[in-house]
């Protein structure tokens, strides 16, 4: 812990830089260590939450034009037209509040959905407020209850704020790769013939 305050002392902007970048890697770990170097003192908390949001808002808007940008395939176009697609169109777009938010807290859905707002032409104003407003809701419920559990549990749970979101980082990332598995096995499985 000594190294890493030395770094900050040094680099006191380099947090700030960081949080900005880290949801364009991984948006869920970025909030938790935005959170737990709040808890922890490691930065003014506004503008560690500043930067976290900035971050976050610039990694899902460009997703939506990625969406956007897709259409100009035609191979895309056709999938377009396609009575799934149009029924999964008219769903996103007619609940597009609902859904942003929803996304927002079920990890490894944010980023279809953010696409397929593109890809349906979801009004990017519409879209780009949700999705910050979002994201300032999901950042401020982690930053609250990382600074509750300091709070509660004075200094010793300070020092094991780190611990806990290695702990929700680490189980979500196990989560993920579990889920992909099972779909993988689903998929591959082979029918099995029925006997008489």
């Amino acid at each position: 812990m000594d190294a890493l305050s030395a770094a900050f002392e040094a680099y006191p902007w380099g947090i700030y830089v960081a949080l900005m970048m880290a949801p364009f890697f991984q948006e869920d770990t970025a909030i938790i260590g935005g959170a737990s170097a709040s808890a922890l003192g490691l930065g003014e908390t506004p503008l560690l939450f500043a930067a976290l949001l900035l971050g976050l808002s610039a990694s899902d808007l460009w997703k939506y034009w990625a969406g956007r940008a897709a259409l100009t395939h035609g191979w895309a176009q056709k999938f377009a037209q396609k009575d799934g697609v149009q029924t999964a169109k008219d769903k996103v777009l007619k609940r597009l509040a609902h859904t942003l938010i929803a996304v927002r807290f079920i990890p490894g859905t944010r980023i279809a959905v953010y696409l397929a707002a593109g890809f349906f032409k979801a009004p990017f104003g519409k879209f780009a407020i949700w999705v910050v407003f979002s994201g300032a809701l999901y950042c401020g419920i982690t930053f609250t209850l990382f600074h509750a559990l300091g709070e509660v549990g004075g200094e010793k749970a300070k020092a094991m704020v780190p611990l806990i979101a290695i702990s929700l980082i680490a189980t979500m990332i196990l989560v993920q790769v579990v889920r992909v598995r099972l779909r993988k096995g689903v998929a591959s499985k082979p029918d099995t013939p029925s006997e008489n």
